[in-house]
């Protein structure tokens, strides 16, 4: 396993983090067609399922779904994160602390679902966020809490200074190793 991450975060550190960019921003377009079609189109929010949601409505409904993304954002930030080095790393680390969160409060919808119980006196899995701001505002919210540092983590890795790119172990900079020097 450890040689599988040394390759995450060297040799295959670039396309690994293509394929992740890839991943989250499908993410993000579901979350944002969802936001337009309860905003722009006025759609009421149980007929608002975004894209993938309308071919499958189940899908949407499935508190497994919204778990196995939040696992997935928080597997794949952690194994990314020996790659990041200097500023991207800082910035990439609070984007690993933040899922971290969004991941508790999906653990906890999840384990309403297989109690049959949801808490807090509510008629339905409700997080803890969730409290004070509706679902669909919330995770907008959270994909956006955790999206910004990611980006700042993304730009700093591109365009890294001299000494963040003399410690980089993969190809991800703009600019090549040798016209770093």
């Amino acid at each position: 396993m450890t040689d599988f991450r040394e390759k995450l975060n060297a040799a295959w550190h670039e396309r690994t983090l293509q394929l992740f960019t890839a991943i989250v921003l499908l993410h993000w377009a579901e979350h944002l067609t969802q936001a337009y079609q309860v905003y722009v189109l006025h759609w009421p929010l149980h007929h608002a399922r975004g894209f993938l949601g309308q071919a499958f409505p189940w899908l949407v409904h499935s508190e497994v779904l919204h778990y196995g993304y939040a696992v997935v954002m928080l597997v794949g930030i952690w194994a990314l994160l020996p790659g990041f080095v200097g500023r991207s790393r800082n910035w990439w680390l609070a984007a690993l602390v933040i899922q971290f969160w969004h991941h508790i409060e999906h653990a906890l919808l999840q384990l309403q679902v297989i109690l049959g119980t949801p808490f807090f006196g509510r008629s339905v899995p409700t997080s803890i966020a969730q409290l004070w701001i509706p679902r669909l505002e919330l995770h907008l919210f959270y994909n956006t809490i955790v999206f910004i540092p990611m980006v700042v983590a993304m730009v700093y890795h591109l365009v890294p200074s001299p000494h963040e790119r003399a410690a980089m172990r993969c190809s991800c900079a703009l600019q090549p190793r040798a016209a770093a020097a």
